[in-house]
């Protein structure tokens, strides 16, 4: 599965601004306030955004894969 996009979703929680994501993954997310997406993320590494959305302690890293219009990843 080939990631197409990545995002803040804190329709559940809020980010808490941990930095986890930004120390997994800092070619993806940075951490100045909140957590944000750079532009034009380095989608192709897909592995150490899972890691990050997976080490977010709240959830509000979202993934869609492959194109699917919707969040693929539990929050």
């Amino acid at each position: 599965m080939a990631v197409t996009k990545v995002w803040l979703d804190e329709s559940e929680n809020e980010c808490t601004m941990c930095g986890a994501c930004e120390a997994t993954c800092p070619e993806v997310f940075e951490v100045p306030e909140k957590m944000v997406v750079k532009n034009s993320p380095k989608l192709e590494l897909t592995d150490e955004i899972v890691e990050a959305a997976e080490g977010c302690p709240v959830g509000t890293i979202a993934i869609e894969y492959d194109g699917s219009g919707k969040r693929d990843n539990p929050m």
